[in-house]
């Protein structure tokens, strides 16, 4: 049976293994802590946020036939997505990441998604094909795009006219993939949400702010960017001109998946109506109730 999705999401979909400590961490720290293993990816945090404030979202992703691929499309379904259009390889594992935090924040990360990769746009099938679009009736609704594909699959998505009526929200997996956001920079139609480090990696240059980093990426053609700067601010600037707001102070205790939380906040805000100050500030405080250990709703 197939369910029409309220947005899709495209990217990464696989498990979360996360090692957290109370504790703060160094190169070659061994502490006592605790091990999760849960449904993560950068599409799959935005989904998970997204089902959290009543929409209905769809996943465009490579997930293997392998048993951890059966048990994340079950745990997906669980949670509310729409599975019905997931690319599943009978020869490609499930892909997984791996992190270690503690009390100072994130200390090492390993993404391995060279299955999402090796499937390339395998994933888009599903846009072309009718069944949610095509080259001559487009999808039309809200995407939510993360970087873990390749340079050339976003490449060819950036340029392609299965896009053209899309509402693109555009994400990097982490600062090493932000460049892969570039062609992106001067799309008519993508909204970009990066942090302070990726979106000075995107322009070549350092920032001192979230505000001076909005600006700097409009001012190089972005049509809009939301730009956040951990526990200091976060900055929405479009030809409009620049908003700035604080996150609530929370005490922090996980920082993966943060920032797709506040992306997709920031998007269920604006689907349901709200202004761009009052969706960045519903992004923000989503956010800080995820740091601190709760339940963005």
């Amino acid at each position: 049976m197939t369910h029409d999705p309220d947005i899709l999401c495209i990217g990464s979909v696989l498990w979360d293994v996360i090692g957290r400590s109370p504790a703060h961490m160094r190169q070659g720290s061994d502490v006592p802590g605790r091990i999760t293993r849960l449904p993560g990816g950068v599409a799959m945090n935005i989904a998970m946020t997204l089902a959290r404030f009543g929409l209905r979202p769809g996943l465009l992703t490579a997930i293997g036939q392998d048993p951890a691929g059966r048990e994340l499309i079950t745990a997906c379904n669980e949670l509310g997505m729409v599975t019905d259009h997931v690319y599943r390889s009978e020869d490609l594992p499930t892909d997984q990441y791996m992190a270690v935090e503690g009390a100072n924040g994130l200390i090492a990360a390993i993404a391995d998604a060279h299955s999402l990769e090796a499937a390339g746009d395998k994933i888009l099938r599903p846009l072309e094909n009718g069944m949610l679009g095509s080259a001559e009736a487009p999808y039309s609704g809200y995407i939510a795009l993360d970087g873990n594909l390749t340079q050339r699959l976003l490449e060819n998505i950036a340029q392609s006219p299965l896009f053209v009526n899309a509402d693109l929200r555009v994400a990097p997996a982490s600062p090493g993939k932000a460049t892969r956001l570039m062609p992106f920079l001067m799309h008519d139609r993508a909204v970009l949400y990066v942090n302070l480090e990726e979106a000075g990696l995107l322009c070549q240059t350092t920032f001192e702010n979230s505000a001076q980093a909005a600006e700097g990426l409009v001012a190089r053609g972005a049509r809009r960017a939301l730009v956040t700067d951990g526990g200091d601010s976060a900055s929405d600037a479009n030809a409009d001109g620049c908003l700035t707001q604080k996150p609530p102070e929370v005490l922090v205790t996980r920082v993966t998946g943060a920032g797709d939380t506040f992306m997709a906040a920031h998007i269920a805000a604006e689907a349901a109506g709200s202004d761009r100050a009052e969706a960045l500030s519903r992004a923000l405080h989503a956010a800080a109730t995820y740091v601190s250990g709760g339940n963005a709703k």
